[in-house]
């Protein structure tokens, strides 16, 4: 009965998820009025901003020298709509040039883009020079601590998620029997915990990052409530409410064991757990940025879910398996490892490989942007990953047998073992480059 009502919530859940539209790419300024350069005979009393996407004025900040200025809508009266008005206080018709600073936060996904539009006032270009570097001093920027720290807590989310999420798969799939080693249990438990506090930590620290905010405002509850009224913060919410059933799973196995973890009633609640855990990771991220973004989506969840069977189970070797060194298991489990990574990395390959397409867009922009370069480093670090395994598989096919024939003599499993803490580690680096590729604006 507990598996039915847990399958149920799951599938419930996802059907809502899958209406809730994915993000886009991040909110620009398309145009001004006046023009960005203009030069003016005198001040304007409004400056008209046009944006790429429609978005809420409470997510719209202009300031001229660090002063906050007056937003409103044009006389449409819309709610949300591309383009706002911003009124110019008296004082800067003195001024050779006036810099209006911006600054707006992408309701889909959570990421603030700033930016600068000035203009020349009568024949005042002698003053600009000095204008200009006062108001550029005053340019809106997110705090670089709230950024680490998102940085860090996304690497832990990503890491809990794949131990969790990989873990039940490799249990499930190929060591039943491992439900009821004292070690996996404890990774299963510890994972499950880290990703419910990651994803709670992480959507504070999100709200203070797009509201240019410090690490104090990531505790504030207004910060959360702010997030909630977006779309991104119902993701975050779903989320950790996946995390919540999670438990349930969870708790199941613990109870169960080894039974628990053939049954099929329990494999179908753990997939549709660890699909809803996948799904809402990647909904509020990059992935659907372009001119397909259902393929984004797809491929986003095809490569993170390869990416937590691999190092789930890289993990579950490393610290169950492996340790064990029993004949029959190191036979069933390693063997059956193996096809699976194989499968993993074809899948993660053609799924970042769309990826990569729908949010660089252009292979320029691998070398020319901040976010490519992250990119670059994170199949570097990908490649040399893959020389690891292409070690261990091949120790498989030469030395497994031997293994077992020798029952997991020591010895003979020992380069085994150093080849997949080598391959895990990596693995870890990996995700730390994707980290940080979360919180970096796109290629395109």
């Amino acid at each position: 009965m507990r598996t039915r009502a847990v399958v149920t919530a799951v599938l419930a859940l996802l059907a809502l998820l899958v209406g809730v539209p994915v993000a886009s790419a991040h909110t620009e300024l398309e145009s001004s009025s006046p023009k960005d350069g203009a030069r003016l005979s005198h001040a304007p009393g409004t400056v008209t901003l046009i944006f790429s996407e429609a978005l809420d004025l409470t997510d719209v900040h202009v300031a001229v020298g660090g002063r906050p200025l007056t937003v409103a809508r044009p006389a449409t009266g819309q709610r949300r709509a591309a383009s706002v008005v911003v009124t110019l206080p008296k004082a800067t018709g003195d001024a050779g040039r006036v810099t209006l600073d911006w600054h707006v936060v992408d309701e889909e996904d959570g990421h603030p883009t700033s930016g600068s539009v000035s203009f020349v006032i009568g024949a005042g270009a002698s003053a600009s020079a000095s204008a200009a570097a006062g108001d550029a001093a005053a340019t809106p920027a997110p705090s670089d601590a709230v950024r680490k720290a998102w940085v860090a807590v996304r690497w832990v989310d990503y890491l809990a998620l794949a131990l969790f999420v990989g873990g039940l798969g490799f249990l499930g799939m190929l060591w039943p029997q491992g439900s009821q080693d004292r070690r996996t249990r404890r990774i299963l438990a510890v994972s499950w915990a880290a990703g419910l506090v990651a994803t709670l930590a992480g959507a504070g620290l999100q709200g203070a990052y797009g509201a240019l905010g410090g690490l104090g405002d990531a505790l504030k509850v207004s910060t959360y409530t702010d997030l909630l009224n977006s779309e991104v913060g119902v993701v975050l919410a779903c989320r950790a409410l996946m995390w919540v059933l999670a438990a349930v799973v969870l708790a199941a196995l613990m109870q169960g064991g080894e039974r628990a973890a053939r049954s099929p009633g329990w494999r179908v609640g753990a997939a549709a757990v660890s699909l809803g855990l996948l799904r809402t990771t990647g909904m509020a991220g990059h992935n659907s940025e372009g001119s397909h973004p259902g393929w984004g989506a797809v491929a986003d969840l095809v490569h993170l879910l390869g990416v937590c069977l691999w190092l789930g189970g890289l993990a579950f070797l490393l610290f169950g398996v492996l340790p064990r060194r029993r004949p029959a298991e190191l036979s069933a489990a390693v063997h059956g490892y193996s096809t699976l990574a194989g499968v993993c990395v074809a899948a993660i390959a053609v799924a970042g490989a769309v990826l990569a397409w729908q949010v660089v867009g252009s292979f320029s922009a691998l070398f020319d942007t901040g976010y490519g370069h992250l990119l670059l480093i994170k199949l570097a670090v990908l490649g040399a990953v893959l020389v690891g395994a292409q070690r261990s598989r091949s120790w498989v096919r030469t030395r497994l047998d031997i293994a077992v024939l020798l029952r997991g003599d020591r010895a003979t499993v020992r380069p085994f073992v150093h080849s997949v803490a080598a391959e895990t580690g990596l693995v870890l680096v990996v995700l730390a480059a994707t980290s940080l590729l979360v919180t970096s604006a796109p290629g395109r």
